[in-house]
């Protein structure tokens, strides 16, 4: 068994892809054994091919290639059943490694058993602290902000813009990097598959809360993250992300709160003509007939 298994998906950026599992080789000393599960979400043919075609061909990694796209977190448990370790490293394809991260955050962890997950400090291309954790986006965040909460209540709500040096807890960490303890993974299920994109981390950070677990940032771990770039930015994109909102909010916090949660943001956008395209998406009671996980096709290719 490996101290650690690290699980990438690819869509459509496999130089990024290449990228990172060459920095996860530089950057990995001896001293913590791991695996490399990319699994590749259905990009188009001549992408899969390139990162085929110089993907390492090492025992420890493994390419697997899905006929269908199944999103951020269905595309990771498509990478679980190939895991065989005590820890399981959920990795963004635009997400590099900085320093030791696996040898860091395996003696973190095995020193801390009430912590479920944990992620590194996050840096972007061009070296800036990046916030690497956040607060649950509720009734309470909403009406009152981010900026509010942090200043009158700092031990609930510690400062995201802040750099630390010590270990913190928080209400979930940056799905960038997700660190997991392997038992309180499956414990909780793994990933929401219903999900096809963004929120995820909040939903399982809150499912491991609800079991015993913490979430932690590590912050002598250290990865450069390019924002952006696995999933871009669009129209569609943003629709996405309220659906995966409001579907995390009704399936965590009830019924009731996800009403409110409808009636302020509608008002919200309202105000805003260049997002009312999203009004339609918080209007709607079931939006999960609209996400783009209904609208996947399945592609065979022969290689």
């Amino acid at each position: 068994m490996f101290d650690v298994a690290i699980i990438i998906v690819n869509y459509n950026t496999a130089k990024y892809t290449l990228e990172c599992v060459n920095a996860i080789k530089i950057k990995s000393q001896a001293a913590t054994s791991y695996q490399v599960i990319v699994v590749d979400n259905n990009s188009e043919l001549e992408d899969y091919k390139h990162l085929s075609a110089n993907f390492p061909k090492q025992e420890n990694f493994i390419l697997h290639r899905s006929p269908i796209n199944t999103g951020f977190g269905g595309g990771n448990m498509l990478g679980v059943p190939y895991a065989n370790a005590r820890y399981l490293l959920f990795l963004n394809n635009d997400a590099m490694l900085l320093n030791d991260c696996l040898q860091i955050l395996t003696t973190y962890m095995d020193g801390h058993p009430e912590v479920g997950v944990c992620t590194a400090q996050n840096y972007d291309e061009h070296n800036h602290f990046v916030p690497s954790f956040d607060h649950n986006k509720g009734l309470r965040r909403l009406l009152l902000g981010r900026g509010f909460l942090e200043k009158n209540n700092p031990t609930r709500y510690p400062k995201r813009k802040q750099e630390y040096t010590e270990p913190l807890e928080a209400d979930w960490v940056n799905g960038a990097f997700l660190f997991f303890r392997r038992e309180a993974f499956e414990k909780v299920g793994g990933f929401d598959t219903n999900i096809f994109l963004y929120w995820e981390e909040m939903d399982i950070c809150h499912r491991l809360r609800e079991n015993g677990y913490k979430s932690t940032l590590v912050p002598q771990a250290k990865i450069l993250h390019y924002q952006g770039v696995s999933t871009g930015t669009s129209k569609i994109i943003s629709k996405e992300s309220y659906i995966s909102y409001l579907y995390v909010i009704r399936k965590n916090f009830g019924f009731i709160k996800w009403w409110i949660v409808r009636i302020y943001l509608t008002l919200a956008l309202l105000v805003k003509p260049k997002k009312w395209f999203l009004l339609s998406t918080v209007i709607d009671c079931n939006p999960m007939t609209h996400s783009l996980k209904q609208q996947q096709k399945v592609r065979f290719y022969e290689d």
